[in-house]
């Protein structure tokens, strides 16, 4: 197994062409540790969720190579990438993106039949219990709350035992309760089960769950925080978001 869950290195995204061009990521060398929660933060425009799509290979970099548990991305072609997607990485978003026909355990279930297999009712059942939803399996996300439904979506994830979860905001549409709840969650799974964690946020409370929080600029890494207390993580955002453009 590699050192790093994900390893990316001098990677560069640019959209357009000519004086059109945006570059959303400039020449980015990162890790993500085995059994580690990262947060990645900046300013509005700053390229945060473009790194998640390229790390999680939801997106190519234009340039600079990413590996995921030892494989690297940049050669695959659409079918080996999207295989390794659904066997090893889980996303989770802002939006919970369920079924609303389907119960919870069926949602839960459905990466499993997508991908041709019938879903062990009993890992359906343990995905459910990981998130404290057991009791809720036949439910629909009409009959749960926002933040059951952003559970359910976090055991859909879980439900292929992927080596890297990544979530785009994943607390954005809860209130600070609920949001409390899941990054609860989130980091149990990460210091008790070792899942490897990169979550954006642009919330220093939520990002304060992590280990380890990076900060970006205008597609450039500009430090790192560990260990770091909320204010902390705010006060840090502050200086970033005065930076004359």
């Amino acid at each position: 197994m590699a050192d790093e869950a994900v390893r990316m290195r001098h990677v560069t995204r640019r959209y357009g062409t000519g004086t059109a061009a945006v570059t959303a990521l400039d020449d980015v060398t990162l890790d993500f540790g085995h059994g580690t929660f990262t947060a990645v933060m900046g300013p509005s425009g700053s390229g945060k969720s473009t790194l998640l799509q390229c790390a999680s290979g939801l997106d190519r970099p234009t340039s600079g190579s990413v590996a995921v548990g030892g494989t690297e991305l940049t050669g695959l072609d659409e079918t080996r990438l999207t295989l390794l997607r659904r066997d090893r990485i889980g996303f989770v978003f802002q939006a919970f993106n369920l079924l609303p026909s389907l119960t919870a355990e069926q949602n839960v279930g459905l990466p499993l039949r997508l991908a041709g297999h019938r879903p062990p009712p009993a890992r359906v059942a343990e995905a459910l219990r990981q998130v404290g939803l057991g009791s809720r399996a036949r439910h629909r996300p009409a009959e749960l709350s926002g933040g059951q439904q952003q559970r359910v979506a976090l055991a859909r994830a879980l439900i292929t035992r992927p080596q890297v979860l990544f979530g785009d905001e994943p607390t954005g549409a809860l209130d600070s309760v609920t949001s409390r709840e899941v990054l609860t969650l989130l980091r149990d799974m990460v210091h008790q089960e070792g899942r490897t964690t990169v979550m954006v946020t642009h919330d220093p409370v939520a990002a304060g769950y992590a280990d380890r929080v990076v900060f970006l600029v205008d597609g450039r890494l500009d430090g790192e925080l560990v260990g770091a207390s909320s204010p902390q993580i705010a006060a840090h955002m502050a200086k970033l978001e005065a930076l004359p453009c």
